[in-house]
């Protein structure tokens, strides 16, 4: 493979990852808008590549009046994860003849075309299946999933065009996991209190609804077998449920934001983390800042949409501190060894 090939893998993969970013805002934009079923079918919208007029709209399914917005927010929406889509094709396409490179992340790469196949696939059942929240909870965790392949493919394809060995990397810390769990955990909160329309259930911060601890339906909010066949747009959970998921995303947060602190505490010592850690706290605060907002306010666009940015900003932080986090010293344990060699 030529230089010249490697260097343009490198720049496409790192537009595939800023170009999933702005499909992963655009996604939150169309729930936002109530827009996800602005086209009740799928691939097309009302059995056309782009939005129709109304009389065909309504002679192709009388039972869904054309909402002319929401029908091209939703098309804009899987015109750009079309794109991308496109983008994973040619990075595979383009590598395969660099798949037995030391180094080269060809596996990374068919994963990432795995993943960009099943997300294709959620954004299909996400509207034939009406909204249904496990679908669209699973939909927003791949599209982050994609965002972080993405990310390591290029990362890796920098390595390789600098020439750094991939194979000094220094053993993370647990907490380092620990912390990713957590915020794996809280992503999957978020969207399943998005999908069941749950983000003003609870009225008011620190309290929920004037209380400390209001009258909560745990086993039906997080019952995980909803029946398939309603049209789930602004949810079918009563009040109780829909308070007890809040609650639990904010459960969430909390014990998210203690597993960043003892992350941070513990390696602090590693002057080159510092900046990262210090970096993952401050978006940690202003991701529980923007919730607070959120539920203060009572959801304006602008602030919800924020509050997802937000979250995939922290995912994005966690992931670049893992990644320097396990290349740090590694500089200086070659110079000791060049030392101990002379």
């Amino acid at each position: 493979m030529t230089e010249f090939r490697l260097h343009l893998l490198k720049w496409l993969s790192l537009l595939g990852t800023l170009a999933t970013l702005g499909v992963i805002l655009l996604g939150a934009w169309t729930r936002l808008m109530d827009a996800g079923l602005g086209c009740p079918d799928w691939p097309g919208c009302y059995g056309r590549l782009v939005v129709p007029d109304a009389a065909t709209a309504a002679a192709h399914s009388p039972q869904a009046p054309l909402e002319a917005l929401k029908a091209w927010v939703e098309m804009i929406h899987r015109y750009v994860a079309s794109t991308l889509g496109l983008v994973v094709l040619a990075l595979v396409a383009l590598g395969a003849g660099a798949r037995r490179r030391p180094g080269y992340p060809w596996h990374l790469s068919l994963a990432l075309l795995g993943a960009i196949l099943l997300q294709g696939a959620f954004g299909a059942f996400t509207v034939t299946l009406k909204l249904w929240p496990q679908v669209v909870t699973l939909h927003l965790l791949g599209g982050i999933g994609v965002l972080l392949l993405f990310l390591w493919v290029h990362l890796r394809l920098r390595e390789l065009v600098a020439a750094k060995p991939p194979a000094s990397r220094r053993r993370l810390s647990p907490l380092w996991g620990l912390a990713a769990v957590l915020l794996v955990g809280q992503l999957a909160l978020g969207g399943w209190v998005s999908s069941n329309y749950a983000g003003i259930a609870c009225q008011g911060f620190p309290t929920c609804n004037g209380q400390w601890w209001p009258a909560t339906d745990w086993s039906e909010g997080f019952h995980l077998t909803q029946t398939v066949g309603p049209n789930y747009l602004h949810g079918q959970l009563h009040a109780d449920a829909r308070t007890a998921i809040h609650l639990g995303h904010r459960l969430g947060a909390l014990a998210l934001g203690l597993g960043l602190v003892l992350l941070a505490r513990r390696e602090w010592r590693r002057p080159p983390l510092r900046p990262w850690l210090m970096g993952l706290l401050g978006l940690y605060g202003v991701q529980f800042t923007l919730g607070v907002a959120n539920v203060l306010w009572w959801l304006p666009l602008g602030l919800a949409l924020a509050h997802t940015g937000g979250a995939v900003a922290l995912t994005l932080a966690l992931a670049l501190g893992a990644w320097q986090a396990s290349r740090v010293g590694n500089a200086r344990q070659a110079s000791e060894k060049e030392m101990a060699h002379a």
